[in-house]
């Protein structure tokens, strides 16, 4: 097997699973905002979320710079890098996630932008339950999506 190909299957396995604590630990600090109606659950609520996109973005920077050979660099890089991961590249590699996944997690790009530069106390707790009430169902498939690639780089290195 290409040792590259290895190490970045490996990467997208240890990534999701941070990723999955990173999805429990959201989904309690708000059931703990919701039933003590406390706002500053909210913020470990926040503090996740963005996690929960950076991590994602960590692995497809990383699947941009070793496969593709390229991590876009515009103001937008980080639309740019979405569009790219969605993006099938003939004769290098299939679309690593879908049209629907990208959709998905636009809004979670866009809140992590928000969180960067808005104090907490200004977030919409309306926006919060939007974002965690779909999360469960964007880390599904984003695990999926990525765990199929993972399997794609393991078989297209033999």
């Amino acid at each position: 097997m290409n040792p590259q190909a290895a190490i970045l299957s490996a990467r997208i396995d240890t990534e999701l699973s941070e990723l999955k604590l990173v999805v429990e630990r959201t989904l309690q600090a708000w059931d703990k905002a919701v039933k003590q109606d406390d706002d500053f659950y909210l913020d470990s609520v926040a503090l996740n979320l963005h996690a929960f996109y950076s991590g994602l973005e960590r692995i497809f920077e990383k699947l941009a710079s070793s496969i593709d050979g390229a991590v876009p660099t515009a103001a937008n890089w980080h639309q740019e890098l979405l569009t790219q991961m969605q993006t099938e590249i003939p004769s290098l590699r299939p679309a690593i996630i879908s049209y629907d996944l990208k959709e998905a997690l636009e809004e979670y790009r866009g809140f992590r932008h928000v969180v960067r530069n808005v104090y907490t106390y200004h977030l919409k707790p309306e926006k919060l339950k939007l974002l965690v009430n779909n999360l469960e169902y964007t880390f599904k498939l984003a695990s999926e999506e990525l765990t199929g690639f993972g399997n794609f780089l393991k078989k297209s290195s033999k």
